[in-house]
């Protein structure tokens, strides 16, 4: 990633220079533990969307960052030709981190690129959040260990306001998703973090919006739970896609392919129909 003074010095990285000053660079993303990047410009060129820059926009509304395809708001990098959107966390992501607090052992590598789903369904799920990794991430090459460039903005130690004690991250136990996070007030797969006084509990997940610009704009996440006729209709659609996945082995590549390309026309014809 470059600014718009040293685009011609584009390299693969997705961090190219590094300040020590804080004070000097007001716009920097500190990762724990992590190299800082350079000064935030007005306009950036990003080494995952080259075609075209990336203007640093603030708005007040909820967007999916094109990087790791989770939901953001507020402050983000935008391209002003398409729908492309960067967190800039995400935008500044260093290539490497050592020493980071939510996995000390091993060095992490930035990596753009997801994990293949399993079996074409089931992607991977970072080991902070539990949430899908779809997009950018950092991963462990010694270990399965990975996380979102969001989860690595978090520490093991942080204040969530209006919460009045610090919160220290528990260890990575399946008992915790027993436990009810004060956020929320639901239970779910993930890292958690627990009051240092009292009984309050808070999803890793829902820590992120201390970074990711929800919590200071205010804007709630869709809710993620289909309802029943939504997962009776996915439920369908594997099963349909398994009987033509066998078909297609039965009957070799080329009838196969005749049969998907006539039921593909048959549900255009009906959704054109249902519109009349």
């Amino acid at each position: 990633m470059t600014t718009k003074s040293s685009m011609k010095s584009q390299t693969s990285l997705p961090m190219k220079r590094y300040s020590s000053s804080m004070a000097e660079n007001p716009h920097l993303i500190e990762f724990p533990t992590s190299p800082q990047p350079a000064a935030v410009g007005e306009e950036i060129t990003h080494y995952s969307h080259s075609k075209h820059p990336l203007t640093e926009v603030t708005l007040n509304e909820l967007f999916t960052c094109s990087g790791c395809k989770e939901y953001g708001a507020g402050k983000r990098f935008s391209c002003q030709e398409c729908e492309f959107q960067l967190h800039e966390f995400c935008a500044f992501a260093p290539p490497l981190l050592k020493n980071h607090q939510l996995h000390g052992q091993h060095q992490l590598v930035f990596h753009s690129k997801p994990k293949p789903a399993k079996a074409g369904i089931s992607w991977p799920r970072c080991n902070i959040c539990g949430k899908s990794t779809k997009g950018f991430a950092f991963r462990c090459r010694a270990c399965s260990f990975q996380m979102h460039p969001c989860c690595a903005m978090l520490s093991t130690e942080i204040n969530f306001p209006p919460h009045p004690h610090l919160l220290r991250l528990l260890p990575p136990l399946s008992t915790n998703n027993d436990l009810a996070c004060g956020e929320c007030n639901k239970r779910r797969p993930g890292r958690m973090y627990h009051c240092t006084v009292c009984d309050y509990h808070l999803h890793a997940a829902c820590a992120k919006a201390l970074y990711n610009g929800l919590r200071e704009t205010g804007i709630p996440l869709p809710d993620p739970r289909p309802n029943a006729i939504e997962k009776a209709a996915r439920l369908a659609s594997q099963v349909v896609i398994e009987f033509i996945g066998g078909l297609i082995e039965g009957l070799g590549e080329g009838m196969g392919g005749a049969l998907i390309d006539n039921i593909a026309r048959g549900r255009c014809i009906s959704r054109r129909r249902m519109q009349e």
